[in-house]
């Protein structure tokens, strides 16, 4: 199964709860961090909330 790698790009500082609950949820804490993530619906809508906040790259896949 294909995999993506989030980076945050921006500050969540001005941003609303739930788009700062939502980066904390993807494992988000500062500018520049990197995650790897299962490509799940799940985790394209968390990525669809903060979409303005970070990079998305699929890694891997078949």
């Amino acid at each position: 199964m294909a995999q993506l790698k989030v980076q945050q790009t921006k500050s969540k500082i001005g941003a609303k709860a739930n788009q700062r609950e939502t980066l904390r949820s993807l494992g988000l804490k500062r500018i520049g961090d990197v995650v790897i993530k299962e490509d799940r619906p799940e985790i394209r809508g968390m990525v669809h909330t903060v979409r303005h906040m970070v990079t998305v790259e699929v890694v891997g896949g078949e």
